[in-house]
């Protein structure tokens, strides 16, 4: 825990000055004031994240966070938790949809086991951190003790330290664990106070009988152990996943490193619920890649008020939606840095 409290000390909330410098900057290139939209809001909050007037975004990675759930022993998931650990050999040999998606905007994935019921021999790609091997059966009991949870976040913060030493400048979230949309699915509920039949979906797509199931155990889970909303440690550690609680622990380590940090869908958001609660001022160094078609992704961003970049139906995970924002970020970067002022390119400005 002493871990953590020295990470949420070190953050401090983004200075607006160098957002204000990184506007007048973008003001005064070759195009209409504020024409290219979002794109130069991503270059000025990266701006202000990294008090850096000349960013780049040399090194990007997408960290690929691995964990098992105790709850896919009630029939929640359309696939077997077998699912997770062979998953994790296809990312190591580059054929998943992250790996598709991240060699196309350049950046590396780190797949991280945080939590996954196997034993994984050491590989290239391959990071073990592991917490515990898969959570407990969070509808019999808490998913975690609270020292596993603590330990799970405090992984995070030591893996976005270990990369900001390797030169890494942004980061991505990602995770896979079958299951794991009903431990988000608790969290946002717990913290929301909406039902939980409001914010659950349907996963991995499963039947009618098996999403009705999945509701009646997210509601079990959350009566049973009583989370408690103003406690984020507590209800990660009662009804969360290990593989959450790294995700919110990279947050808090690029907060406090001012490195931008991309989230991906309704389980990363998850983590970056656990990491807002701790540190409101977390806000300002995430950025939202995407809306998932998950049910509860909405509420969860409304929490924590950041607004996602596009709406691309996806629901997969891995970081996918994580590595196709970087590479907005990184256009809306680029803009900042290379396209010519008015007076570089001898044109006339607006009229003011």
């Amino acid at each position: 825990m002493d871990k953590i409290q020295k990470t949420l000390d070190l953050i401090e909330p983004v200075k607006q000055r160098f957002s204000e410098k990184a506007r007048k900057h973008l003001d005064n290139l070759t195009k209409p004031r504020g024409s290219l939209g979002r794109l130069e809001d991503f270059a000025a909050v990266v701006v202000a994240i990294t008090e850096d007037l000349s960013p780049a975004l040399n090194k990007k990675v997408v960290f690929t966070f691995a964990g098992d759930h105790g709850v896919t022993e009630e029939g929640v998931s359309a696939f077997p938790k077998e699912v997770t650990p062979q998953m994790v050999y296809n990312f190591i040999r580059g054929g998943a949809a992250i790996n598709v998606i991240a060699r196309h905007v350049g950046a590396d994935v780190v797949v991280v086991d945080v939590g996954v019921d196997h034993d994984f021999e050491d590989m290239e790609g391959l990071v073990i951190r592991k917490v515990v091997k898969g959570t407990a059966n969070m509808l019999k009991g808490p998913a975690m003790t609270r020292e596993e949870a603590v330990r799970s976040v405090e992984a995070g913060i030591l893996l976005a330290e270990e990369y900001a030493d390797k030169g890494y400048n942004i980061f991505g979230t990602g995770e896979m664990g079958i299951g794991n949309t009903t431990p988000s699915s608790a969290i946002v509920s717990v913290f929301s106070g909406k039902s939980v039949s409001e914010l659950t979906g349907r996963g991995t797509g499963v039947d009618d009988e098996t999403y009705k199931r999945k509701i009646r155990v997210i509601e079990g889970s959350v009566a049973l152990n009583s989370p408690d909303p103003e406690d984020p440690l507590d209800v990660l550690s009662k009804v969360g996943g290990a593989e959450i609680g790294a995700i919110a622990g990279l947050i808090l380590g690029a907060a406090y490193l001012r490195i931008p940090v991309v989230i991906d869908g309704f389980i990363s958001t998850a983590g970056a619920l656990i990491a807002y609660k701790l540190k409101p001022e977390v806000k300002g160094y995430m950025f939202s890649a995407h809306k998932s078609m998950e049910k509860g992704h909405e509420t969860m961003l409304d929490i924590i008020g950041i607004k996602p970049f596009v709406d691309l139906s996806m629901r997969l995970g891995e970081g996918t939606g994580a590595a196709l924002g970087i590479g907005l970020i990184e256009a809306g970067i680029k803009i900042y840095n290379e396209m010519a002022t008015f007076e570089d390119a001898s044109v006339s400005k607006e009229a003011e």
